[in-house]
């Protein structure tokens, strides 16, 4: 298939300036000014069909479409905190081509008509922030952002504002109250951030790889990328691929091949003699698939919900026989209890009830009960949260429980892992 986003990740010195307007760089931006309003761009991008690549899968035009039509000022925030486990996409192209980001996120601006924007970007990129701020200062001195863009009377300012490694951050909200100097306390919604967002003001979270599309939609055409995919499910996808494959990596794919395909034949299938025991889709928060699941699904985003499962943030986590799900599900759970913002107490004290009875589970000190606890437990945490972070640190675990209950079975009644897995802790 041809590539889009990826097409010249590996050229040498590609987040340079030089090389980037040499493969083509900003004359997209150029068309963009020189023959389209602002609502056309909107209406170019809603046409394409583009879902956001960030975990919701929302569509990108519609999203724009939110934002009121009055006279206050508006921003454009870049999510770049990536930090679902797993994930690893968004690294890829501010390392490696930040310019193609900038040029979508520009576009994007224009579509939005705001003059401020900022990019959100998480703290331990310390080489993409390197290249991402070297990148904008090439494009303020090319005259690509600042004062009257390319002459078309366009203003645009770019911030990057990094990060300190909190999960929460990757929730629009949270993103937007850690912007604004505060803590990361997910706002009760609504109101939404289409009408009051960063500073009081109307504002539009993206994430980086939905605006590296913009470019190339706006570009190309809505038909050309409403011909790539199934239908509600357009366009490539980045997926990154980890856990018990030959080649782990980011695989830019177009959503709606068959997920087996992604696993035995892009990421060059499992270690010799292993065989598929189960695949977290989407990022660590993402249900689980059993083998049978994963081997009949496609990877789109509603073949991947209508399996019980999600796309997610495209982080794919493979797991072989090898593995102790118990053991798997513990990792996850103390992950989420780690990162709970503890603002809503079903979080705060849920995800740590849940982090120690799979603790003890896990060391052989399990009870009877425990897990139709932890089931309950779910329960009392799913919905009753300000943000997601109380479902996601439930889908998890509720998904292993009921597709691997005889292993958790097993644990509480052998004091151990199945035969064959690996202990890891």
């Amino acid at each position: 298939m041809e590539k889009v986003l990826t097409r010249y990740i590996g050229t040498p010195n590609l987040w340079q300036l030089e090389t980037y307007r040499s493969l083509g760089g900003y004359k997209t931006l150029e068309k963009a000014l020189r023959e389209y309003q602002p609502d056309d761009i909107v209406t170019i991008v809603r046409d394409s069909g583009l879902r956001g690549r960030g975990g919701a899968g929302f569509p990108t035009g519609v999203k724009w479409g939110f934002l009121p039509k009055d006279n206050r000022p508006r921003y454009l925030v870049c999510n770049g905190d990536e930090s679902e486990p797993g994930t690893f996409k968004d690294r890829v192209l501010i390392e490696d081509d930040p310019h193609q980001v900038l040029e979508g996120l520009i576009i994007s601006c224009y579509a939005v008509r705001t003059s401020l924007a900022f990019i959100y970007l998480r703290g331990e990129f310390f080489l993409g922030a390197q290249r991402l701020q070297g990148a904008i200062d090439e494009a303020y001195a090319a005259g690509y952002l600042g004062n009257n863009i390319l002459g078309s009377g366009m203003q645009l300012d770019v911030l990057v504002h990094r990060g300190a490694g909190a999960y929460i951050c990757g929730e629009e909200t949270g993103l937007i109250e850690s912007l604004e100097g505060k803590r990361a306390y997910p706002r009760i919604k609504p109101p939404f951030p289409a009408n009051i967002g960063a500073f009081g003001m109307p504002t539009v979270v993206n994430n980086i790889e939905t605006l590296a599309d913009v470019r190339h939609i706006v570009e190309r055409g809505a038909a050309w990328y409403n011909s790539i995919g199934p239908e509600r499910n357009r366009g490539t996808r980045l997926w990154c691929v980890s856990g018990n494959v030959q080649r782990p990596g980011v695989y830019e794919l177009p959503l709606g091949i068959p997920l087996r395909d992604i696993i035995f034949e892009y990421a060059g299938g499992l270690r010799e003699g292993r065989t598929l025991k189960a695949v977290i889709p989407g990022g660590s928060s993402s249900p689980i698939l059993t083998a049978d699941e994963a081997m009949q699904v496609n990877s789109d985003f509603d073949a991947l919900q209508k399996a019980g499962s999600m796309g997610g943030s495209g982080g794919m986590m493979v797991l072989d026989d090898t593995v102790c799900i118990v053991q798997s599900t513990y990792i996850i759970a103390e992950f989420y209890h780690d990162e709970s913002c503890g603002q809503c107490s079903p979080c705060r004290e849920g995800t740590g009830w849940m982090e120690k009875i799979l603790h003890r589970i896990e060391h052989g000190e399990g009870r009877p009960g425990d897990v139709d606890l932890l089931l309950h437990m779910g329960t009392n945490i799913f919905g009753r949260t300000i943000c997601p972070l109380g479902d996601a640190a439930v889908w998890p675990v509720e998904s292993a429980i009921k597709k691997f209950r005889a292993e958790f079975d097993h644990h509480i009644r052998e004091k151990k892992c199945l035969p064959g897995t690996v202990s890891i802790l």
